[in-house]
């Protein structure tokens, strides 16, 4: 039998879980080359051995996706895997329209082929965009089920961008294990709120390894999704969040639309602050692909530590970063706080950003005025810490889930920002758990 020399397209994340699950054992199929964007310093690795198991004894070797023609051929490449998300649909066909003209096939691979089954319960929570909300969502359900008495473990879709070979699985329960783990600002904001409601959460590379270890610890398992990606596994309940402050993107991205046909529950985030027009078009857009799903409509409200900090102060915002990025919205709770208690001016930060920052900046040139909590390695916090502290800002207004203060000095005054879903009306998320959920499970 002829090899087909494979190459997958990725983002340190869906890529290498499309690998474990489907072509690793494959002797049919010879996985040539990664390629990697949206995430700096990921090119130029390995995929490493302890990985890639034994018909990949040198590993996989990771290249910028900008070579993707020249990899092509140099690899005499069959079939090229896109496997990663919050895509525009017009960009997945533009590099299909690439990789085609190239000579190669164009694959999308489906839930079929890369979820996996767990013995457990398993409620996943994923959503149409970076930002929409999952993860308060996430922890709103697991609340619910902690009420009622469900021991539960989160499993958390992958954020790998260290060691490889020293994040095969991860177990998070106390906030040293963040430090432990060399964890970046984006792995943080993920897990921390977590910790702080005493959730026990694995994350990591191997997703089947992940999940033999969850499933020995946790009566229901909660899939916590990334950007707004499919789970890795197979759901008993899938719940979808979608954002009415990019009202209409739901059609139009990948996988979101994907996550949307398939959802239980839909839940449409954020109506305290988006404009009712906007909530009505997703209304009509979620009825359209999903008129089977209950739908949840939801305010994420903001807290803040010290509002009265805010008033009349020149002030920079700190926003999370993959929301800013390639999740396209310009403003996120810091923004909507500044607004709400009073802020003088919101400051400009692209004047003192440095190195990476500044580099954010240019790839990403609608950010406009917020400051993206960019942190994936010790360098780029460092810059980051460097920007916040070069500004000419009388206050500094965290909008990331985290305390920044853990992982930087910061040497100005600043506030933090939170919120947690709060649903409006009826049928909320306990109702839906309970008369739906586990009847479905039953």
């Amino acid at each position: 039998m002829i090899k087909q020399n494979i190459l997958i397209m990725g983002a340190a994340g869906r890529d290498f879980h499309n690998f474990n699950v489907f072509f690793r054992d494959k002797e049919d199929f010879k996985v040539v080359a990664f390629t990697a964007t949206q995430i700096p310093d990921i090119a130029g690795r390995k995929y490493p051995a302890q990985l890639s198991g034994p018909l990949y004894p040198d590993g996989i070797s990771i290249f910028p996706e900008e070579d993707l023609p020249q990899l092509i051929e140099k690899y005499r490449v069959d079939q090229v895997i896109l496997a990663y998300s919050d895509l525009p649909h017009q960009y997945v066909m533009d590099r299909a329209s690439l990789v085609l003209a190239n000579g190669a096939d164009f694959r999308l691979m489906g839930p079929h082929n890369t979820m996996l089954q767990a013995k457990v319960p398993l409620i996943s929570i994923c959503a149409v965009r970076t930002g929409s909300g999952k993860s308060q969502t996430t922890r709103k359900v697991a609340r619910i089920l902690k009420e009622m008495g469900k021991k539960l473990v989160i499993i958390r879709h992958p954020m790998p961008y260290g060691d490889l070979s020293k994040q095969i699985w991860q177990r998070f329960e106390k906030y040293e294990d963040l430090d432990r783990y060399q964890c970046t600002i984006e792995e943080r904001e993920e897990y921390e709120p977590h910790i702080d409601l005493g959730n026990i959460v694995y994350a990591g590379v191997d997703y089947g390894e992940i999940l033999k270890r969850a499933e020995q610890e946790a009566e229901i398992i909660i899939w916590d999704g990334g950007n707004n990606d499919l789970p890795f596994y197979k759901p008993d309940f899938h719940i979808v969040v979608a954002d009415p402050h990019r009202a209409g993107n739901e059609m139009t991205y990948y996988p979101g639309q994907v996550n949307l046909r398939m959802a239980d529950v839909a839940v449409i985030n954020k109506i305290d602050t988006a404009k009712p027009e906007n909530i009505n078009l997703l209304r009509e857009n979620i009825f359209k692909l999903a008129p089977e799903a209950v739908l949840v409509e939801a305010a994420s409200p903001i807290k803040v530590e010290h509002a009265e900090m805010i008033r009349g102060k020149k002030v920079m915002v700190v926003e999370d970063g993959p929301t800013l990025t390639h999740g396209e919205m310009q403003f996120g709770a810091g923004t909507v706080a500044a607004q709400k208690h009073g802020a003088g001016e919101i400051i400009d930060p692209r004047p003192f950003a440095i190195g990476s920052i500044k580099d954010t900046y240019q790839k990403y040139p609608l950010i406009g005025k917020v400051l993206p909590a960019m942190g994936y390695g010790k360098e780029q916090i460092k810059e980051l810490e460097a920007t916040i502290n070069n500004s000419d800002a009388e206050l500094v207004i965290i909008g990331t889930p985290i305390d920044l203060s853990r992982v930087m000095h910061i040497d100005k005054k600043y506030v933090r920002v939170g919120y947690e879903l709060q649903e409006i009306g009826s049928p909320d998320l306990k109702e839906i758990l309970l008369n739906h959920c586990f009847q479905k499970q039953q």
